[in-house]
């Protein structure tokens, strides 16, 4: 891929957009990138002189305007996020009616997260993953089998089942023969932390930035090759040593090829 590919950033100055602004272009010059965020949002990239166009607005409050950003858009990376279930249900609705409403439509990605599936696994309550949580690795006979990319979410509080909104979406989109998917993504912060991260079990769901744009590419790419199976959802984490979600079906699917290990930055 070499032409120019245009991408629309629905809130890309967060810690996952501003990664994908930093490491796409690494990964093929020809990524153009356009970011639409809510007025004062903060931008949380790194590194300075990076390619990108910034509008300010609301695209909750102004449907039309949102449908006119997303014309001629190669690839649309939906992120944003605003209010409780309601609000973000009805944002979510807005962003994939822009997209079905274009002449042909761009492929979307859609932005999930590990949280879909936290009725199946805690860091507290199942004594592998608390084992594994405090780096007790002694105490573990067998690490859990990674939960499989293709299992269907599983949420248990409202920010799970906005996630399975998204990802339902991606599904109806892929039913009408269009390009959608909805990557869930792990732990990822702007500086690429892991032992500075609080967060219990951190080190099992972490993705470093680069990864995850490695992960949106390999979407594309397999989208353009006409490889992608539509409607799929894909655990975005690293190839950390004690992951506990599945990576190998997105390297099987789509060729995700991850080159960091949460314990390398132990």
């Amino acid at each position: 891929m070499s032409s120019e590919i245009d991408v629309l950033l629905i809130g890309g100055r967060g810690n996952i957009g501003s990664g994908l602004r930093t490491y796409m272009p690494h990964l093929d010059p020809g990524y153009r990138m356009t970011s639409v965020d809510l007025p004062g949002a903060p931008d949380k990239a790194r590194e300075q002189g990076l390619q990108t166009d910034f509008i300010k607005m609301d695209i909750a409050a102004q449907p039309e305007a949102l449908t006119e950003l997303v014309q001629g858009r190669d690839l649309v990376v939906y992120l944003a996020r605003k209010g409780g279930l309601a609000q973000m249900n009805a944002m979510t609705d807005r962003v994939y009616q822009a997209v079905l409403a274009q002449p042909q439509p761009p492929m979307i990605i859609g932005s999930s997260s590990v949280h879909a599936v936290d009725g199946l696994y805690n860091f507290r309550d199942y004594p592998a993953y608390s084992a594994m949580a405090e780096r007790q690795f002694d105490q573990i006979d067998q690490l859990p089998e990674p939960i499989a990319a293709t299992i269907a979410a599983h949420p248990n509080n409202d920010y799970g089942r906005e996630k399975a909104h998204v990802e339902e979406w991606g599904r109806r989109l892929a039913a009408q023969g269009h390009s959608a998917v909805a990557l869930r993504w792990g732990g990822i912060n702007a500086a690429n932390q892991v032992r500075e991260i609080s967060e219990r079990g951190y080190f099992c769901v972490w993705c470093h930035q680069e990864d995850a744009a490695r992960l949106v590419h390999a979407c594309y790419r397999a989208h353009r090759n006409g490889t992608l199976p539509s409607g799929a959802h894909y655990f975005a984490v690293s190839a950390n040593t004690y992951n506990i979600f599945d990576i190998e079906i997105p390297r099987r699917q789509i060729g995700y090829d991850p080159v960091h290990n949460s314990e390398d930055y132990f």
